[in-house]
């Protein structure tokens, strides 16, 4: 069970989580949570406990040694953070888990057992997978949601997915049998780059957050770091002539192709991101 010193009471709070593992192509999705962790100064709210969930041959403990030169060891878990925002309208929890070995319906209802009690009134999953996208475009963002009228709303579709999920797809699905209204958003990143980190497709998914919940985000080194990261595949590309020519076919593929990204709606979106983020990251 998830132990609180005190359940603190939250205005219209909203739920935001990534799990590592399956759902995670090039850690995009975890890292968003990081991120956005640190961003909103997200003070711990939480942690379940890993021993009902976690098989530790699979996942292992680690060992690290903090500031002060002290050894910790850190089990695999989930952790709730809970980011109190002074200008915005909602209190956010933002959960930073790794997928389950086990118990995926208990973790999951404890999950939205705590979810219940803080009061959240709509969860996003965020996931990241793996594409056929060229590192030099937009990353492409897909969104759905559980109920028609929230796509509607929020600008994305319902989901029509039919195949393995992960425990990101098992907690939507368990949102849309409670009637707890949740929305899921995907990044999808090159196939050839997989490795983490991703930080274009972080990108992606904060902004894209930024967006559905209207709440600024301070983007601080994540910008530089996603240039810095297009740059170095860039290189990379030039060295093997082969994987040049697949990133120039992928190109071809995705410039013949309707951009959302260069609509007049995104760049209307993208203007008014950086108008709220004025008063954030701006003089």
């Amino acid at each position: 069970m998830i132990e609180f010193e005190s359940l603190p009471e939250l205005v219209d709070p909203v739920l935001v989580a990534a799990f590592e593992g399956w759902n995670d192509a090039g850690d995009a999705a975890s890292d968003a949570i990081d991120h956005l962790g640190d961003a909103w100064s997200a003070q711990p709210l939480g942690e379940m406990d890993s021993e009902d969930y976690y098989d530790y041959q699979v996942n292992r403990p680690t060992i690290s040694f903090d500031d002060s030169g002290v050894r910790r060891l850190t089990w695999p878990s989930t952790r709730l953070h809970v980011a109190r925002l002074p200008l915005a309208t909602r209190d956010i929890v933002l959960v930073h888990g790794v997928e389950p070995n086990m118990r995926w319906r208990q973790f999951t209802d404890e999950l939205l057992g705590v979810s219940a009690d803080l009061g959240i009134t709509m969860v996003v999953t965020l996931g990241a997978l793996l594409s056929d996208s060229p590192h030099t475009r937009p990353v492409p963002i897909t969104g759905t949601a559980t109920e028609p009228g929230l796509a509607r709303q929020l600008g994305v579709e319902s989901s029509r997915y039919e195949g393995p999920t992960g425990i990101v797809g098992v907690l939507q699905e368990a949102c849309a049998r409670r009637g707890l209204p949740a929305v899921s958003l995907w990044a999808a990143v090159p196939h050839y780059v997989a490795q983490a980190p991703s930080p274009k497709a972080t990108l992606a998914l904060v902004r894209r957050v930024e967006d559905l919940l209207d709440v600024p985000v301070p983007l601080g080194d994540l910008v530089e770091d996603a240039r810095a990261w297009e740059i170095g595949v860039d290189e990379l590309a030039a060295e093997d002539e082969e994987v040049a020519d697949y990133v120039r076919q992928l190109e071809e593929a995705r410039d013949t192709t309707d951009l959302p990204e260069a609509s007049g709606e995104a760049i209307a979106r993208e203007f008014e991101r950086y108008l709220r983020r004025r008063g954030v990251d701006g003089p």
